[in-house]
């Protein structure tokens, strides 16, 4: 269920208590969802069995459940249970905390400190954990939204196991509606189509969910709601996308992948989703445009430049007439004949570059300008290729002490058919006047 609200579930307050707080699960056979982590073969349910939990890093979506099941892991284990946040805790708080806990521990008691948004702590922050977690001062067990290989320290990561929850699937958002109406004593006014409309707004987010729960309970309606009435009195949640975080990296390798793997509908579904979720269309159309010249190369020449023509067109036409350009070029990459023969060229010219360091060219193909350059035997022997049969005189242009390479290889897709028949033509030219 969703990691909601920092109340204690057992403590008395006065006044309503939120939807969410009220269906807190009381132990984690109740959290709904991520069986993954929670099963007794997964890595929570063995490390319970074996009465062995250590530190953990839950790396997750918002409303997933983690502040749900670090607070369960504590009553689980007998441990005394501490939240702190890692956007209003600075060292100071820090030190009061690991004080408390070494109190605490002296008197028999251990403490598991959850910390929230762990991320947003600095690297000399996230280091400070790490000898209390060495000495079992603390168990800790960090909640974040972003990718711990990117955002945590190899120190901390190298000591936690790093748990990944996610989104909560519809006929777990299902079960968790059940639950909020058996606690509100009443169904939801909605029919089965605004039912299943509610959940996907929620997006994967039990949170969200039961937000929207209440909200619904809370209007005075007669009969149920359809879809459309539905739509009229909610907005639907925005998607869970930050331009400079781990959900941004994720949609363009989709994007990508889905353009290279020649799915025309999954690559716009991609491209939609980034842009709905705000980002820069300037940074797509650079993106295309390197996936033109990455992955289409030389099969279809003709793909760079329809996506510099559409990057053109969206500076020129803005928003939102100027997205269609890009969708454009996103339907006719996805399309294209793909090769990746040249970039694949690239990488082993550069490597056979990096091996062959100084080495110079062939005298006979360099220059002599100066009469000392022609003693030195500069430009002897060049053959003029314009003046050979066919065009081609078949020389040796790489360094004489190097080995021929051959770093391109064309596919047998699109215009690149046509080079290999050219390259062959050239081999067997060579192969004829070398030997």
């Amino acid at each position: 269920m969703a990691d909601l609200f920092d109340s204690d579930p057992t403590s008395k307050t006065e006044g309503p208590r939120p939807l969410a707080d009220r269906l807190r699960p009381k132990s984690l056979d109740e959290v709904i969802g991520q069986e993954q982590v929670l099963g007794p073969d997964a890595p929570l349910g063995t490390m319970l069995a074996a009465g062995s939990l250590g530190s953990l890093i839950l790396w997750g979506p918002p409303g997933v459940g983690k502040t749900t099941i670090a607070r369960l892991l504590a009553d689980e284990t007998d441990l005394h249970f501490i939240q702190i946040s890692a956007i209003f805790t600075g060292v100071p708080e820090l030190r009061k905390v690991f004080e408390a806990a070494k109190h605490r521990r002296a008197n028999g008691q251990g403490t598991l400190l959850f910390v929230d948004e762990i991320h947003r702590f600095n690297k000399a922050q996230q280091d400070g954990f790490l000898p209390h977690m060495e000495d079992g001062t603390i168990l800790l067990v960090g909640a974040t939204t972003e990718n711990p290989s990117f955002e945590l320290n190899a120190a901390v990561l190298s000591r936690a196991q790093v748990l990944v929850l996610t989104r909560l699937s519809l006929a777990d958002l299902e079960r968790l509606a059940q639950r909020a109406e058996q606690e509100l004593g009443a169904p939801l006014p909605l029919t089965g189509q605004a039912r299943e409309a509610l959940l996907e707004m929620a997006d994967g987010d039990g949170r969200a969910l039961l937000n929207l729960i209440e909200q619904v309970t809370a209007w005075k309606v007669d009969g149920k709601l359809d879809p459309e009435a539905l739509g009229t009195r909610l907005m639907r949640r925005a998607a869970v996308y930050d331009k400079s975080g781990d959900e941004h990296y994720n949609l363009i390798s989709a994007l990508h992948k889905s353009i290279r793997g020649s799915d025309p509908d999954a690559a716009l579904y991609w491209f939609a989703r980034m842009l709905g979720g705000g980002e820069d269309p300037r940074f797509l159309a650079r993106r295309l445009t390197r996936m033109a010249v990455e992955d289409i190369g030389l099969a279809d020449p003709q793909a760079q430049s329809i996506c510099l023509q559409a990057w053109q067109s969206y500076e020129r036409l803005g928003s939102p007439e100027g997205e269609l350009a890009l969708a454009q070029a996103v339907t006719y990459l996805a399309l294209a004949p793909k090769s990746n023969a040249t970039y694949v060229a690239y990488k082993a010219a550069v490597a056979a570059a990096k091996k062959t360091g100084s080495a110079p060219p062939p005298k006979h193909i360099l220059n002599a300008p100066t009469r000392l350059m022609e003693e030195q035997g500069y430009g002897d022997g060049y053959a003029y290729d314009h003046d050979a049969p066919d065009g081609f005189s078949g020389q040796n242009y790489f360094p004489d002490e190097m080995k021929r390479g051959v770093f391109y290889i064309p596919v047998e897709r699109g215009f690149e058919r046509e080079l290999k028949k050219r390259t062959d033509y050239f081999a067997k030219l060579r192969k004829s006047r070398t030997s």
